[in-house]
């Protein structure tokens, strides 16, 4: 795993430290969720939501050309740290150190909000298609498991109250710069729906609003302990299960409990029993924020996150806390944007640390 630059050289061993703890704390963690009845999720969508219940729309400005007179004013570096945040499940009453209960989820996505961030899915983070206004900053929201706790629709058709995308879809209504999107890494039974009908429609609502959904693998194995055919069938059995559900193609895939293959490659690439395979992005579970896809250094194939949590125990330095308010204590290592999709900002001291094939749409100020 890589250390993001400039930072301490003990956060790559940390990053191995955090992924066995959290390993361990998944392989003993209950398997009732005691969150919303998956069943309230409907083989189709129930009546039109209430005008109070309206999707919120990001307020979106107008097409901006950066300049270097823009980035220096809003303070634009497109090579600094973006935050990408690991969830688990989201319920009142914690039963592992990674779950976070619905007030803890809202909270910190309010700070997020009022400190400037806007959402990014992993896709548009991996692919450096992080279109957010001049002056803001991106962030990734990632759920893992795909937990009932993340999504499930109410009898009205809305998503239910407490769960991930209704708290996301709350905050955003409260915070219209705020865009209302996630990625939602999943594995046999999304969000404990079963049947092919249920899955569907709960995967084409959540695609139709804009977020992600893609592979976590079928059973959630540590795949460290398996051989290469048996990774590829792991991964190519959730593929075809969201293919069927209506999923697009995953173009990205988080590593169950952060542990990568022993052929590291079988991770990003593969084949069995006739269906071949290929992310664009593979996500570990570490403990930093992730560098800029377009620096030097970016490695696709082993993106870092921060899991949400308080200082407390482990978190004390590694957790989403300490890294946002570690990130406001430094704003100059912070992904800041020039609002210009087509260009990347940076102060000129360090353009040095833009990637090759990203200089020609560099700005140095």
């Amino acid at each position: 795993m890589r250390s993001t630059p400039g930072l301490t050289p003990l956060i790559g061993l940390v990053n191995v430290g955090v992924m066995i703890v959290a390993a361990v704390v998944l392989l003993v963690m209950p398997l009732d969720d005691h969150g919303p009845d998956p069943r309230r999720a409907a083989a189709t969508p129930g009546p039109p939501a209430s005008p109070s219940q309206a999707l919120p729309t990001p307020s979106t400005a107008a097409p901006v050309t950066a300049t270097a007179e823009l980035a220096r004013r809003v303070g634009a570096n497109e090579l600094g740290l973006v935050p990408v945040l690991m969830y688990h499940r989201i319920q009142k009453k914690r039963r592992a150190s990674i779950d976070r209960t619905p007030a803890q989820l809202r909270a910190e996505l309010v700070t997020l909000a009022e400190s400037g961030y806007v959402p990014v899915t992993a896709a548009e983070f991996a692919a450096g298609r992080m279109d957010v206004p001049a002056g803001s900053h991106p962030v990734v929201l990632t759920f893992d498991d795909g937990s009932p706790t993340h999504f499930a629709l109410g009898a009205d058709g809305w998503p239910a109250p407490d769960t991930a995308v209704r708290i996301i879809l709350d905050v955003a209504r409260d915070h219209p710069g705020f865009r209302p999107v996630a990625t939602f890494w999943v594995n046999k039974e999304p969000f404990g729906i079963t049947g092919h009908d249920r899955q569907a429609a709960a995967v084409r609502w959540l695609v139709d609003h804009g977020f992600e959904v893609a592979n976590h693998t079928y059973d959630h194995p540590d795949l460290r302990r398996l051989r290469k055919k048996k990774v590829a069938e792991q991964i190519v059995r959730q593929s075809r299960l969201l293919h069927a559900a209506g999923a697009p193609r995953s173009a990205t895939f988080a590593l169950p409990y952060g542990s990568m293959p022993r052929k590291r490659a079988t991770a990003r690439s593969g084949k069995w029993d006739g269906t071949s395979y290929r992310f664009d992005a593979v996500f570990l579970a570490g403990a930093e924020p992730a560098i800029s896809p377009y620096a030097k250094g970016f490695d696709r194939f082993a993106i870092p996150r921060v899991q949400s949590n308080g200082k407390k125990g482990e978190c004390r330095k590694w957790c989403s806390q300490y890294w946002l308010e570690w990130l406001d204590r430094h704003p100059d290592r912070r992904y800041t944007s020039d609002g210009d999709p087509a260009r990347v900002s940076m102060p000129r001291e360090i353009r040095g640390k833009i990637a090759t094939k990203s200089r020609e749409m560099a700005i140095a100020y």
